[in-house]
């Protein structure tokens, strides 16, 4: 009887499904790191009105955003 069992539990497992491919989470670690360099560039006491902090570091932080956004939306391959 309890081969029964054993041979039922394992007809009801499926293989594992994730939601993201492995493309999706190498893009998202790159978000990552990509917003972090941004903040990495706004940090500083020298001169509050520099490009770096104005200007560039904002942009490198939305460019991680928006390849975060790409990583989400992105379809795996078949």
């Amino acid at each position: 009887m309890s081969k029964d069992r054993l041979s039922a539990k394992k007809e009801v497992q499926t293989p594992n499904n994730f939601v993201f491919s492995k493309e999706n989470y190498t893009l998202m670690i790159a978000s990552v790191a990509i917003v972090f360099i941004g903040f990495a560039l706004m940090v500083g006491t020298e001169d509050i009105f520099d490009f770096r902090k104005l200007t560039l570091a904002p942009i490198v932080v939305l460019l991680g955003f928006v390849v975060g956004i790409f990583a989400i939306m992105r379809k795996p391959k078949a």
